[in-house]
């Protein structure tokens, strides 16, 4: 299957900054969250705070496939 490249001009300002503002959310109440509730609530927001690590890692492997 052939993916459609598209033009950055084509792109509006929400289409570019939409997952950068995601992942800077879920790490901003991760970090938040991880310093002010303890036991379990740490691997929630743990896991909060590495989507942009996993962010990352699925669009290296989604970019060679």
């Amino acid at each position: 299957m052939s993916r459609r490249r598209h033009n950055p001009r084509d792109l509006g300002l929400w289409a570019i900054f939409r997952a950068p503002i995601v992942l800077f959310a879920l790490s901003l109440i991760g970090l938040v969250g991880a310093l002010l509730q303890d036991g379990v609530w740490d691997w929630v927001f743990a896991a909060l705070l590495a989507s942009p690590i996993l962010a990352t890692g699925w669009a290296v492997v989604r970019s060679r496939s």
